[in-house]
């Protein structure tokens, strides 16, 4: 896996309050790459800042380019996208219709997603069967799969997550995790932020875990982080 995506010196303040440090990371193109760290660690400020949804200082490389200056719109243009902590669906508008919203930066055309909508659909059968159902009448673990399913339909390169598992029973976070699996197969890169540690340690090939803004510690491969007496005390309990 050659490294085309990374983060150099990230620095985000809120006012005078320095929410991340001087953070460096690499994730490798077709690989998951997972941060962890305790609440408030920093982790969803990281993925807000490649995003571009917070100001930052430091570089944002993708694919070679530097995208330190570019908006969130031509973030997502370039490949990359974003599944939210809160999902943030059009809980009042149907779930195609949530789908369909998550292509509208690739075309407005129906007739064009059309083969988009049924790999989805493929993926996700249940969401097929709620088309017409409004999202926000969905339960907790059907519209993480809509936010998952929505971003496919940007058709990503990079596929950022926030939080995916957080509030959902245990076999719908398995559930979870084996179609971030799945689409990593499939040739999809997959940065991760949750605070699951042993699934994301499960499916992850490199990890970080970030505390107080920082980069405290990097796992070139899952069994390097699993294996590491601190990740196990503190984020395993063993």
């Amino acid at each position: 896996m050659s490294t085309l995506h990374e983060i150099v010196d990230l620095r985000v303040f809120y006012r005078r309050v320095e929410g991340l440090h001087r953070a460096s990371l690499e994730v490798p193109e077709g690989a998951i790459v997972t941060v962890i760290g305790p609440n408030g660690a920093g982790k969803s400020t990281l993925l807000g800042a490649v995003m571009g949804l917070l100001r930052y200082t430091g570089v944002v490389r993708f694919a070679g380019a530097v995208l330190t200056s570019e908006p969130v719109e031509t973030r997502v243009q370039r490949g990359l996208c974003l599944v939210p902590e809160r999902r943030e669906l059009f809980g009042e508008l149907p779930v195609e219709d949530n789908l369909l919203l998550g292509a509208f930066q690739r075309s407005r055309r129906r007739a064009a997603l059309e083969p988009d909508l049924e790999a989805v659909y493929d993926r996700f059968p249940r969401l097929k069967e709620r088309r017409k159902q409004l999202a926000g009448s969905m339960s907790g673990g059907e519209q993480q799969m809509l936010a998952i399913a929505r971003a496919l339909m940007a058709k990503p390169k990079l596929l950022l997550l926030d939080e995916p598992s957080m509030g959902l029973a245990p076999v719908l976070v398995q559930e979870i995790f084996k179609t971030l699996s799945q689409l990593n197969e499939g040739g999809l890169t997959i940065f991760l932020v949750e605070q699951n540690v042993r699934q994301a340690l499960r499916i992850a090939h490199r990890g970080y875990v970030i505390v107080h803004g920082k980069i405290a510690f990097e796992g070139k491969s899952a069994a390097e982080l699993n294996n590491n007496d601190l990740i196990r005390k503190f984020y395993l309990g063993l």
